[in-house]
């Protein structure tokens, strides 16, 4: 998995699917989360996404109030997503090239 951020856009290539994955992922979202209300994570390949990250963003998104939008390239975990109900807590966006 590959993380870059730019602003208050964090950028995820790759598989989602470790602990180490989830420690990098909160960590750039951390690294922003002081300064943007909103945020926007990029999810290009990945089909899938751990509870912890989903716990964490569920978080952020109750507790601090950060908007989270979730942009996602594949039907697969935008599918997550709604089965999940989490489609009304994090505005999710279907993008071919995310």
């Amino acid at each position: 998995m590959d993380i870059s951020v730019t602003s208050n856009t964090i950028t995820i290539h790759g598989d989602i699917k470790s602990v180490a994955d989830y420690q990098a992922i909160k960590s750039a979202v951390d690294s922003i989360k002081d300064t943007h209300s909103a945020i926007t994570l990029k999810i290009v390949d990945s089909i899938f996404i751990t509870s912890s990250i989903i716990g964490y963003l569920n978080r952020l998104r109750l507790k601090d109030k950060i908007e989270i939008t979730i942009e996602v390239a594949t039907p697969q975990l935008i599918e997550l997503f709604e089965d999940l109900n989490l489609t009304e807590l994090f505005t999710i966006q279907r993008v071919n090239d995310a």
